[in-house]
């Protein structure tokens, strides 16, 4: 077995160097932890390409339900290829 990569917990989680079938649980790993450390708001950078990666992100922040709201990131900060996710109080 492959040993498990250690994510700073900081207010940007780039999905780019992670395998899509890790992804998910990586986000819902993420934000799980963001959200203990207090963070008000992250950007999720999942990349333009396709969609499918910003699908599966949409669909864990619709369910999870400390997440009050997410939206495309501005331009200058990935514009449709990140997601800015803000928690609830």
């Amino acid at each position: 077995m492959e040993e498990p990569i250690e994510v700073p917990i900081e207010d940007v989680l780039d999905l780019h160097s992670f395998p899509d079938q890790d992804a998910k649980a990586v986000v819902e790993a993420y934000l799980e932890a963001a959200a203990e450390k207090g963070c008000p708001y992250v950007r999720i950078i999942h990349g333009r390409g396709i969609g499918a990666r910003r699908e599966m992100v949409r669909k864990v922040l619709e369910r999870t339900p400390f997440v009050r709201a997410f939206k495309d990131a501005p331009a200058e900060a990935g514009g449709w290829g990140a997601t800015i996710v803000t928690f609830r109080a």
